[in-house]
Parts: C-alpha cells; structure tokens; sequence
C-alpha cells in the first residue's frame, strides 16, 4: 500500500514537532520536507531527526505552496500552527482543496466548519487528539444527549492547566461545557479557571517539573446544592506523545474518506474512533 503523503505545519513548534517524528517513525506515512510557519520565525528550515523541512511563513505561502501542491498533491495537511492563524490556514486549505487534519485549538469554529462544508473539502477538526481523551468526551456526550438535566442545581468547577505558551483555553475544557450545559448546568467558557504560571503549576498543582513546558491536567469538579454529594472528573497528561497515535489515525481516517470521494464533510475524532472500532 503506498505511503500516505502528509504536510506536518506549525514547525518547528512543540506540538508540531512531536507529531512529525511520530509520521517520520511510521511507514504508512511519507512526510512531506515542507511546513507552514509563524511570522516570527526567522529559520528558513528545521531538521528533524534526518529531515530537512522548509518553514514557509505567511508572507510567502500562497507563492511556495502553489509550487508544492502542483508537485506533491495529494497529500494531507495535518495543522498544529497558533490559535491565531486557525481560520486562515483552513480558508487557504479548503481554497486550495487540500484535505486537512485540524490539531490546533481556538480561531471562530463555526467559521472552520463552514469552510470545510461551502469549499467542498473534507477535514478532520478536533480540540483534542489524544484518543483516551476523546472517548471521556464520547462518553459525556453520550450522557448529555440521554440525561439531560441530570446534574441540574449542582455547582461545576472547571480547573485547566498548560504549559506557559498555550495562548488560549483549552478547546478541550471548552467541549466539555457544552455537555455540562445540557445536563443541566449553567455554565460559560469565561469561567474555566486557566493556569499557566509554572511555580504555581509545581507548587500548587502538582505537575512534574519535567512537564512543565508540556502538560494539559483538567479537573471537572461538580457539587450538589446541599454540598453533600461531590462528582470529580480529572484527566491529566504529561508530555505530548499521547497525542501522535491520534493524530495519524485521523490521517487514515481522512484519507479513506477521500478515496471515497466524500467531500463538504467536516468529520471529528469521535468519528475516527468510531470507524477504527468498527474495523477492529
């Protein structure tokens, strides 16, 4: 079976950095020696591992990339740029019609799916990759849609903590309200207590210090009226390879549903889930 070609953008940040080397490591995967960059970035290329990758910065992007997509397409885009630069990117995927795995969290999300839908393309759009993480998600959303009002009068807590330079609310804990919401409680975003101050991370928190630059620890904490009963939900990961196995299973995903010729389709990673567990 050939290799699937893949576009890794957001090199050489964190995130991005630890999912090339997870597609460079697997041979389902051609990774592609080309990524879309921040403005601030100076580098015109990032070596990982034994591959050399051209940053291509805004600036350039629709020049460079009409070249690359003329000699490389197809191929998908996996995206772990900056919240800002979300909706852009995906404009300039569905203009140029390349199928995209969207990793990276904030921008307008009704804007994002709309695009995908009005372009024609097809796109997998997540807060999260990170499997296990999805699946407490599938589980609560499950429960929203069969209990709703089930935790209605309790009072919910909702705790997130990142490394320093996540720039917003984790697009997780923001998933997580809409299903709060529907069992009952009221509940808006603006109220996620964020943190992102390293001593209070180690000091208060708990986090390693070998996780402080990368870490997501959630708690969802929910007390009844009376204060005698107290649900707690906490999920907490250290590092960022967690979220490579779903990252890749996203690409599969995607590229069977191009094979299949579906298009104007945003799909989720409840549905990546959903089809690995059919198959398997």
């Amino acid at each position: 079976m050939p290799a699937i070609h893949v576009m890794i953008n957001g090199l050489p940040g964190n995130v991005a950095t630890v999912i090339a080397r997870h597609f460079i490591a697997d041979r389902r995967f051609k990774v592609l020696p080309y990524a879309l960059t921040g403005p601030d970035i100076d580098a015109q290329q990032f070596t990982i591992d034994t591959l050399s990758v051209e940053l291509i910065r805004p600036q350039a992007q629709e020049a460079r990339m009409a070249a690359i997509v003329a000699a490389e397409a197809p191929f998908i885009s996996v995206d772990f740029t900056h919240p800002s630069a979300v909706n852009a990117n995906a404009d300039f995927y569905c203009r140029h019609k390349l199928p995209f795995v969207m990793g990276t969290t904030g921008g307008d999300r009704e804007r994002l799916l709309a695009a995908v839908v009005e372009s024609g393309n097809v796109a997998v759009i997540a807060p999260n990759m990170a499997k296990q993480i999805v699946g407490f998600q599938a589980m609560m959303a499950y429960a929203a849609e069969n209990f709703p009002n089930l935790f209605k009068g309790y009072r919910l807590t909702i705790r997130e903590s990142h490394q320093a330079g996540k720039a917003d609310t984790s697009g997780t804990a923001k998933a997580m309200v809409a299903y709060f919401n529907r069992m009952g409680i009221p509940f808006g975003a603006e109220q996620i207590e964020k943190e992102r101050d390293p001593e209070r991370q180690l000091n208060l928190w708990g986090v390693p210090p070998a996780h402080l630059a990368g870490h997501a620890w959630h708690t969802y904490a929910l007390v009844s009226p009376d204060q005698t009963v107290r649900f707690e939900f906490t999920h907490n990961i250290n590092g960022r390879d967690v979220y490579g196995d779903g990252t890749m299973d996203a690409v599969c995903f995607l590229a069977d549903k191009v094979a299949q010729g579906i298009r104007s389709k945003a799909f989720s990673m409840i549905d990546v889930l959903k089809a690995g567990a059919a198959v398997s």
